[in-house]
């Protein structure tokens, strides 16, 4: 393999964004550390000049070029002491509590700070191999921005047992996200094709046919001027998926920047309070707040929740006093 190119074109609603936050929203799978540390290197220019600082604001019309180096053999992912909130661990399965800005596992050039480093470090040999040597353990998976609740296995037999419970669509997961705008209903269910997107191959979209099939129910929890909270509930598991549910029905996650929730947050928050939330929080406002499986080994019903991080309720507090 050989070092990747990629080009970018600073857009007007782009003008006077930070790089690296630039390079984040625009360059799929890498950590925005990473990129950091990729821009101190030299590895980014713009209008072909060496630029070394991320904090530097590019302007409307810049050409940025981003070379991201070979990636290293996945046999060479290292265990990492890395913190993980842990909500129930046996000798079958361990269901933690990822947070927000973590990939799951390596991808591209990022084989660092991941999920999978630090159950390498946390549970050593003690892991799945069904998912090969870059992804031990992992059963299913939640966005880097997303935050929320994940299973991981420690066994091949629980792994096939949990992944069939996902194939029969039994598993109980539910979301909860603050969105742009105010539904028209309080409930209701999104049946829509989803397949990657021609245009922008980061994005998803919806489509009539020629997609793979994707359910997402919601209910509407709480109201607020120009915004709402709801929670969600998933048939299927597609990528991105109530991500580009929501964003298709006109209702986009706050703080999404891929599809759309960032800016029209920013442009709606009517408050300074709700406008910092927003700013502080640099992502989408996505939890996977609850979990309910059987447990594979025992025959368990277990269910886990995790509240809403603290940088969501920042925003749901903002939204509050409005």
């Amino acid at each position: 393999m050989t070092n990747q190119t990629r080009d970018y074109h600073v857009q007007e609603n782009q003008h006077r964004t930070r790089l690296d936050r630039f390079l984040i929203r625009t360059t799929d799978g890498v950590s925005r550390t990473y990129l950091q540390k990729l821009i101190r290197e030299g590895e980014v220019t713009i209008n072909d000049k060496i630029t070394k600082q991320p904090s530097y604001r590019v302007q409307h019309g810049d050409q940025v070029c981003l070379t991201l180096p070979e990636p290293r053999p996945l046999d060479t992912i290292q265990p990492e002491n890395i913190s993980l909130d842990i909500l129930h661990e046996d000798s079958h399965l361990i269901v933690l509590n990822k947070p927000a800005g973590m990939l799951v596992h390596p991808a591209n050039a990022v084989n660092v700070g991941t999920l999978v480093n630090a159950l390498l470090a946390h549970c050593r040999a003690d892991l799945s191999g069904i998912g090969g040597v870059e992804r031990p353990g992992i059963v299913h998976r939640l966005d880097k921005d997303t935050s929320g609740i994940l299973v991981v296995a420690k066994t091949d037999v629980v792994h096939r047992g949990l992944a069939v419970q996902f194939e029969k669509h039994s598993i109980t997961r539910q979301y909860v996200a603050v969105v742009c705008g105010t539904p028209t209903k309080t409930d209701g269910t999104i049946d829509a094709q989803i397949t990657r997107s021609r245009r922008d191959r980061r994005r998803m979209t919806t489509v009539e046919t020629g997609g793979r099939h994707a359910v997402t129910h919601y209910e509407v929890l709480e109201v607020y001027p120009k915004f709402a909270l709801v929670q969600l509930a998933l048939e299927t598991g597609r990528l991105h998926q109530i991500r580009v549910h929501l964003q298709s029905i006109g209702y986009p996650v706050a703080g999404d920047a891929i599809y759309g929730g960032e800016q029209r947050a920013l442009n709606d928050a009517d408050t300074v309070e709700l406008r910092q939330a927003l700013v502080r929080l640099k992502r989408q406002a996505l939890h996977a707040r609850l979990l309910g499986f059987v447990h594979p080994a025992t025959g368990e019903n277990l269910t886990f929740s995790a509240p809403m991080p603290k940088d969501m309720q920042q925003v749901v507090d903002a939204l509050q006093i409005l």
